[in-house]
This record gives structure tokens, C-alpha cells and sequence, in this order.
């Protein structure tokens, strides 16, 4: 490609360059999916299901885990028009990621850059590529509007972290990049605000960091291996979290905390002995803090957990029967 002469304005340039240098990494995902029809399963394409982005030259593609879940066909079609079938090698739907891989020549495939979404700026300029309804590799601009917003996930749990910006995203843009003005990959667009389904100004993305811890994951393994802390159970008061259940041998029964106990007390009524058994609440263990951070919601506490390692250790601190105690717990992987 020819540099930009002077008939464009420095912005404008830095817009061409960043569409220049990245619109042949982008994909257009398309799905089969099964639906109910008169009484019969029938297979329905989905047109424009959405986007991705090539992350490598063995064929790896990065997506949203929404954009193909479900599907019992993906294809994605290439800059070059090729389409290709596509296979899933990995998800992660607590963080709305997957990875898809094609077999599709080297020469083909323009691995994305990626960047770095620790020190984005509200205010700094953005720019997106995608398939909005299908219109392939569409270019928008716009601003980062906002910083670690939390949008609700699966499971009553949270997505943490995630970028807020003003640029035109609609209904295929899912899965495509949102880069920074060096044409490097700083989030994923996962998502619109908006009762009609089409762009209202408010998008959202997930943090490349995020997706830089993910994935790699997702390539060798197909899934997150996350930390577990062996608490089944508990309770969201205003105080903490009450332990209800802790799975048996599991690392925090090890640690010695402790949840509900049954009690079973006999009492006897004439020539009758009755046995009852209560939950003695009294017993159980109220968590505060985790390494020195205060704990609110089972989802604050899960982020903890699940944002370390097998084998690591976290120092809980818990209220128990009225007295506040710190408690190590060495971390098990999730089963």
C-alpha cells in the first residue's frame, strides 16, 4: 500500500494506517445451528453470527464464547474471501472467550498484534473492525467512554474489568478487535447496550490482558484451569460470607475452617426416645477478607480464588464465634 499523501489530515492517517495494517487479520464468522420448526429439527444458518480475529499462523482464532455457542457448524471466511470450517479448541464462558482453529495456508493467515490494556486512558482513541449484519470488516472509531465496568455473566457471576467505549458496534461486531492507534489488539468487543440490539453509543470490550491469560490456556489444554478452594456452599449476609458446606478433604476442611454443624439431640417423651437433628449456624466460620481485601459478594470472593494458581496460598480471615482469625488455605485445581 501507497503511504497516504497529503490530501489527508495527520488523524486521517492514523486511520488508514491502523485499517491498513489490521483488516486482513479479521474474520467473518458465520454458524449452523439447530432450531425447531413445525415440529422437526432443521438446520439454520446464522448469517453475520459475528467476528474474530487470526492470533496466529497455525489457524487459531479468537472469538466470543457467545458468538459460537451452541453451533453444530462454524465457518469463517478469510480477507481473501476463502472460507474455511472451523473447529473449537478451547472456551472459557465465565470470560465470553474462545478459540477456533482452521486449516488454512500460512500465507493466508495475518496473525494480529497484540497490545497491552493495562494503562488505557477514558478518552484515548479507539478503533474497531468487524462484520456488523454481515457487512464484512467494517471500520468505526470512537473514544474510550470508561474503565473496569462489570457487565453480569453466567452463574450470577460478573465480567470484570471490561472496557467501555462510544464506537458504532452492532449485532456481528462480537468477537471482532478493538485496537489502539499503533494497530495493536487492546480488547475483544463482546457486547452493545441497548434495548433494540443495535448500536446506542455504548459498547463494551474485554481487556486484552485478560484475553493474554486466557488463551494460551484455551490452545493447550481447550479450558481454564482454575484455582479451588474446596467451599461449597455459603451464605451472603451483610456482614461476610457464612460457610454453609465444604467439600470433604477439599483445602479449606483441610485449613481447618469450618461451615454448618448438625447437631442431634434425644430427648425422651414417656416409653419414646426422639432423635432430632438441627443446623447449628453458631459453628460456622463468617469470611471478611481474603489477603487483606475485604469481601462483599460470592462473586467478589470467587475472583479471588480463581484469579490464582493450583497451589498457591491465600490467608483468609474470618470471624469466628465472634473473634476475627486468619486462616492459610492452599489452593486445589477446580474439578
Amino acid at each position: 500500500h501507497q503511504p497516504p499523501g497529503d490530501e489527508f489530515s495527520p488523524e486521517e492517517q492514523v486511520n488508514i494506517q491502523v485499517y491498513e495494517r489490521v483488516n486482513r487479520s479479521v474474520v467473518h464468522i458465520t454458524t449452523m445451528s439447530a432450531r425447531l420448526d413445525s415440529f422437526l429439527l432443521v438446520e439454520s444458518p446464522t448469517e453475520g453470527a459475528g467476528s474474530g480475529s487470526v492470533i496466529d499462523r497455525e489457524g487459531h482464532i479468537l472469538t466470543n464464547y457467545h458468538v459460537i455457542a451452541g453451533a453444530r457448524e462454524i465457518r469463517v471466511r478469510l480477507f481473501d474471501g476463502q472460507e474455511y470450517a472451523a473447529g473449537l479448541v478451547g472456551k472459557d464462558p465465565l470470560n465470553d472467550i474462545a478459540v477456533i482453529k482452521i486449516n488454512a495456508p500460512a500465507t493466508s493467515l495475518i496473525p494480529i498484534q497484540l497490545g497491552d490494556s493495562s494503562n488505557l486512558r477514558v478518552g484515548q482513541k479507539i478503533h474497531a473492525i468487524g462484520n456488523p449484519f454481515g457487512l464484512e470488516r467494517t471500520y468505526t472509531v470512537g473514544i474510550i467512554s470508561s474503565l473496569n465496568r462489570t457487565l453480569p455473566a453466567s452463574n450470577y457471576r460478573t465480567l470484570k474489568s471490561i472496557i467501555q467505549v462510544d464506537a458504532a458496534l452492532n449485532q456481528g461486531n462480537s468477537g471482532g478487535p478493538l485496537l489502539n492507534s499503533q494497530a495493536k489488539l487492546v480488547g475483544m468487543n463482546m457486547a452493545i447496550a441497548s434495548r433494540v440490539g443495535e448500536n446506542s453509543g455504548v459498547g463494551f470490550a474485554i481487556p486484552v490482558n485478560t484475553i493474554k491469560r486466557v488463551v494460551p490456556q484455551l490452545i493447550q489444554s481447550g479450558k481454564v484451569v482454575r484455582a479451588d478452594i474446596g467451599i461449597t456452599r455459603v451464605y451472603q449476609t451483610d456482614s461476610g460470607l457464612l460457610i454453609a458446606t465444604l467439600a470433604r478433604g477439599g483445602p479449606a476442611e483441610k485449613a481447618g475452617l469450618r461451615g454448618f454443624r448438625l447437631v442431634r439431640t434425644q430427648q425422651r417423651r414417656g416409653l419414646f426416645v426422639y432423635e432430632e437433628t438441627r443446623v447449628d449456624q453458631n459453628h460456622a466460620d463468617l469470611i471478611v477478607g481474603v489477603n487483606g481485601k475485604k469481601i462483599d459478594t460470592v462473586d467478589d470472593f470467587l475472583t479471588e480464588v480463581e484469579m490464582r494458581q493450583p497451589g498457591e496460598k491465600v490467608r483468609l480471615r474470618v470471624i469466628r464465634e465472634g473473634k476475627p482469625i486468619e486462616i492459610e488455605v492452599t489452593l486445589d485445581q477446580a474439578r
